[in-house]
């Protein structure tokens, strides 16, 4: 899949090794959209008496979702990279036109939600 928009950014990230070249799979992209629906239901059920981990869980869910948009494009985040790869892949090629404004598009990822891509997606 070729695209224009974050095209040098993506590229630099792939030179360091952030992000990697894998086989699309839009049935790994589905398999993650369907994990990350499970983690919003699963987040909802919780959040009254738990909303440390339905923060956990909501942001576990779209991180996968935004991991399975690369998936679906053939990029996958390294161990180097990790979720703020997944995270600057995706800014980089949707925001704007999703972006606009403050309220729109891909933020700023606090520190601490940066955790091991490893421990949080699973391989296919």
């Amino acid at each position: 899949m070729r695209w224009n928009q974050g095209r040098a950014e993506i590229d630099a990230m792939l030179s360091s090794g952030e992000p990697q070249r894998v086989p699309a799979s839009r049935e790994h992209a589905d398999n993650l959209l369907g994990q990350a629906r499970k983690h919003l239901v699963s987040a909802r059920a919780v959040v009254e008496n738990d909303p440390e981990g339905a923060y956990a869980i909501g942001y576990d869910a779209s991180r996968k979702a935004l991991v399975a948009v690369l998936e679906n494009q053939g990029l996958r985040a390294t161990s180097r990279g990790g979720h703020i790869a997944v995270y600057r892949s995706a800014h980089a090629q949707l925001d704007r036109p999703l972006g606009v404004g403050d309220n729109a598009g891909c933020r700023e990822v606090p520190e601490e939600c940066r955790i091991p891509l490893a421990v949080r997606t699973p391989v296919r």
